[in-house]
């Protein structure tokens, strides 16, 4: 793979323009594609084949006879001192229904009075107006109306809200202030880290152009598969942050060359041939890290691993063409100028002789133990508010104070209560004729009534045919509450399947058998994942005892994060500080997202990281100078990739949107342990307390795995048998004895 790198950096840098080129046809085609066929994106989150999928599909062809309709529930609360049946407040009402219904999509308007739901100090009520299609298919058009005319009742002083099953605050991927902050912010880190001003833009310009690629792809895949808005976000989110870091390896490596003392030419080839590979293995980790999320068989999850899969590929290809063709370009301008002299006044301020260790490197060399012990000390206790993790959908209740979907929620829960938002719909279907009698439907109403946290039960409703009955069931707490998910199964468990059946449906039902679905797959995706680090990392750096620390290291920061995340989100601590309005349950896909991603980039720092101490130690032999080789060489670059990580990342905690508020903040913290705290800190102190055994492999099991010379050491040995390497890099190639 080495070789073959070398070769493919070596001609792309030869042919920058026509490779750049190349990319800005292919982007422009892809563009022109879209825009003729458009995007049909599918936020369905259902899981086909659970019970509650199952009774959703019987109450679609037993009661309400096909598709259900989208509805939206328009809150309202009286002014101070008044009540919504004044004359006054009924006018203002009246007017704004009126706006909505002529809209054409719109197939019929309940007021509060009409349907009675006016709370008992007749102060909040909420309107019904349904729509022709889907919740998912009403037109942005028809929301806007909704949205446009609120203004009608707020003006009277009516505190106005909405509800229902239309969103009006849909998941878009990028493009915010915070998103932008981020970039930004890696610029800056960038701009520090080359000492260039300009060489910082290529980076961040190479990750947009291999982001952009595949977001087109995704856009145009949405025609043939069921993607949802938020794969688009994942992937740009992830996209941007690794484009950029494996960009910035290759472009550290061709800097490195170039102060051995290659020319541009040679560095070009030469660092796509060893960053270049380090960077291919590093992604391919990730991708298989995303595609295992087929392994938890929900549908949604499974089109987002291979959504985002797509993007890290492309961004892969984009870093392994594109970089050494801008390289070629303008390679010689990667050395920073003395005109840049702000920049090298702080980049370089000590002008003493370089030496091959860093002050970091040499006090953890010198305090291994030290490092080790508080770096798993940290970790551990941050590890600890994981063990009471609630996982469930963030709802409106969730969103930012100020969206009218936020007030609309807390109306109705200060009206009706938090159970109002967790409505379960029970289909009772029984076995026989004698389990339909009336009595004994009513005592089953009345049993179901009586359950703990029950607020109220209806009675059964037949469906048109009387084979089927149906009730609707109020709980006290809101959907997410431990409380509720408790009752949905006791419920079910009333169910005699000799007699009669009781199936549980409803969004808060549905979430509900999603969240037992992923926490059910979490072992066996956590183990896979495991395993396959593992593994890889054993063939990579042909040792046993590295991948093992490699793994635990992961499944620290993992625990780590999840737990930081339960503190701050569900626990309720410095909410302010992040900018989430209140605490809520934990995003039920994070956990799996968190393994999936985190696990692909914490090997990416792992490979970049101990590729360079493997590297060293197969020239020396000496296990302590591998270790200082590798902190000083490519922990800067490690340090900055981890900088623009959290950055990246940190953007999407601005975000209005509680799932990617969630999303953004894990991420970012994941990086952060496993970036600063496993792979620069406890990772070489746990390798100097190895010393040389880190890197012991038995010789049958070297013999018989294949060896896909990540460093690039083949590349670097031909260099040197023919004397082609610069003189202060001659005569460095040994033999590992330790193989």
């Amino acid at each position: 793979m080495s070789k073959w790198l070398y070769k493919l950096g070596s001609w792309t840098g030869s042919n920058s323009k026509q490779v750049i080129l190349a990319f800005i046809l292919l982007m422009a085609l892809l563009g022109a594609l879209i825009l003729s066929m458009g995007t049909a994106f599918q936020e369905d989150v259902s899981i086909p084949g659970t019970e509650s999928e199952k009774a959703m599909t019987m109450l679609q062809e037993q009661f309400t006879g096909g598709e259900q309709k989208g509805q939206v529930n328009i809150v309202f609360k009286a002014p101070a001192n008044e009540t919504l049946d004044s004359a006054k407040n009924k006018a203002a009402i009246s007017d704004l229904l009126a706006k909505i219904q002529e809209d054409q999509a719109v197939i019929s308007v309940a007021t509060p009075y009409e349907l009675g739901n006016i709370n008992p100090d007749k102060q909040i009520g909420y309107a019904v107006v349904t729509y022709t299609s889907s919740a998912d298919q009403v037109s942005q058009a028809s929301k806007d109306r909704v949205e446009d005319n609120l203004k009608l009742t707020q003006d009277q002083g009516i505190e106005t809200g909405l509800g229902g099953t239309v969103k009006f605050e849909q998941t878009k991927a990028g493009g915010g202030p915070g998103e932008a902050l981020g970039v930004a912010i890696a610029y800056v880190i960038l701009a520090f880290t080359f000492a260039s001003l300009l060489v910082a833009g290529m980076p961040i310009l190479i990750a947009l152009i291999g982001v952009g690629t595949g977001v087109l792809c995704i856009l145009l895949g949405t025609n043939y598969f069921d993607i949802s808005s938020i794969s688009l976000t994942l992937a740009g989110m992830l996209g941007i942050a690794v484009g950029i870091d494996y960009s910035l390896f290759i472009f550290s490596r061709f800097k490195q060359q170039l102060k051995k003392g290659y020319s541009v030419q040679e560095s070009i080839a030469i660092a796509n041939g060893t960053a270049g590979n380090a960077v291919v293995f590093a992604g391919i980790t990730v991708i298989i890290a995303l595609l295992g999320l087929i392994v938890v068989d929900i549908p949604f999850m499974t089109t987002m691993g291979i959504a985002t899969a797509v993007v890290v590929l492309l961004s892969i290809i984009v870093a392994i063409t594109v970089v050494p063709a801008i390289l070629g370009i303008m390679g010689h301008r990667i050395q920073p100028k003395k005109s840049n002299r702000l920049i090298l006044m702080l980049t370089r301020a000590n002008k003493k002789k370089e030496t091959p260790t860093n002050a970091w490197s040499r006090f953890v060399t010198k305090n291994p133990f030290i490092v080790a012990f508080v770096g798993i000390a940290v970790l551990v206790v941050m590890t600890i508010p994981f063990f009471h993790l609630n996982l469930g959908l963030p709802d409106d209740g969730n969103k930012q104070y100020e969206t009218a979907e936020r007030q609309g929620y807390d109306l109705l829960s200060k009206a009706y209560g938090a159970g109002f938002h967790s409505t379960l719909v029970v289909i009772a279907d029984p076995a026989n004729q004698e389990a339909a009698d009336p009595d004994r439907l009513k005592a089953l109403s009345e049993q179901i009534n009586g359950l703990d946290h029950v607020k109220s039960a209806t009675p059964a409703m037949p469906n048109q045919s009387g084979d089927m009955f149906l009730m609707s069931v109020t709980p006290e707490d809101g959907p997410n509450a431990p409380e509720t998910k408790d009752l949905v199964k006791e419920i079910r468990d009333l169910s005699d399947k000799g007699n009669m059946e009781l199936l549980v449906t409803g969004a808060t039902a549905i979430n509900i058998d999603i969240t037992e679905q992923i926490m059910s797959a979490l072992p066996t995706f956590a183990i896979l994942i495991v395993a396959f680090a593992f593994i890889l990392m054993m063939v990579v750096f042909r040792s046993l005892l590295v991948p093992l620390k490699a793994v635990l290291g992961f499944v620290l920061s993992i625990g780590a994060t999840l737990g930081f995340t339960v503190f701050i989100v569900q626990d309720g601590n410095f909410l302010d500080l992040f900018g989430f309005p209140g605490e809520s349950a934990i995003l039920f896909l994070l956990p799996v997202l968190c393994i999936g991603i985190l696990f692909g980039l914490s090997m990416d720092y792992e490979v970049f990281l101990v590729s360079r101490m493997r590297e060293e130690f197969a020239h020396t032999g000496d296990a302590k100078k591998a270790i200082h080789a590798g902190l000083k060489e490519n922990g800067a670059v490690v340090t900055a990739a981890g900088l623009i990580m959290i950055s990246v990342f940190s953007g999407f905690i601005f975000s209005h949107d509680p799932t990617i508020k969630q999303m953004g903040l894990a991420l970012a913290v994941g990086v952060l342990f496993d970036a600063f705290v496993v792979r620069l800190a406890i990772v070489p102190a746990v390798m100097t307390l190895l010393g040389k055994s880190a890197w012991y492999f038995p010789k049958w099991l070297d013999k018989i795995l294949p060896n896909f010379d990540i460093e690039g050491e083949s590349i670097m040995k031909e260099y040197s048998e023919k004397g082609k390497e610069p003189k202060s890099y001659a005569g460095q190639v040994q033999v590992n004895k330790w193989q």
